[in-house]
């Protein structure tokens, strides 16, 4: 996985301009992720990629389009210093795992990173760091694809 490194405080119109909010599909959003901030990632990240943040990542209005650029882009996980609440849960009912990692801000761009979930850490140049422990219940939904998909699936079960 390919470290795309952002600071503190990038907020949701960083990540998708409100000009593109007239969309919804998380593929057409992915065109103009990060667009006036980091121009290169649409045109370069790659499915499998990860997203690396300071302090207060996803602060602003209250869009679930932040996310779903993200998403759409090929990015499943973000890590930052700390999130803003509301894109926290947006994430998560979308199917983006947000990973909350106290030394993020040491981790730096383009680096290498080998993620193990199940044991809250992950590998970046030989350095291991480690994540807050996400809950389980918050892992089914993000791997379900967000809390919509995440239902459906428990419709069928009962």
């Amino acid at each position: 996985m390919r470290v795309w490194k952002f600071g503190d405080n990038i907020d949701t119109d960083a990540i998708i301009p409100g000009r593109f909010l007239i969309y919804n599909d998380p593929k057409e959003l992915a065109l103009h992720a990060f667009e006036g901030t980091r121009d290169e990632f649409a045109k370069k990240v790659s499915p499998g990629d990860i997203i690396v943040g300071g302090k207060n990542f996803g602060c602003g209005s209250s869009r679930e389009h932040a996310p779903l650029a993200i998403i759409g882009s090929g990015v499943k996980y973000v890590i930052a210093e700390s999130f803003a609440r509301i894109f926290y849960r947006n994430s998560i009912n979308t199917g983006l795992l947000p990973l909350v990692c106290t030394d993020a801000s040491t981790i730096p761009d383009g680096a290498q990173l080998q993620l193990q979930l199940e044991n809250n850490r992950f590998i970046v140049e030989g350095n291991n760091y480690r994540t807050e422990p996400v809950p389980d219940f918050l892992r089914t939904i993000s791997e379900a694809g967000g809390l919509v998909p995440y239902a459906r699936k428990l419709e069928r079960v009962i």
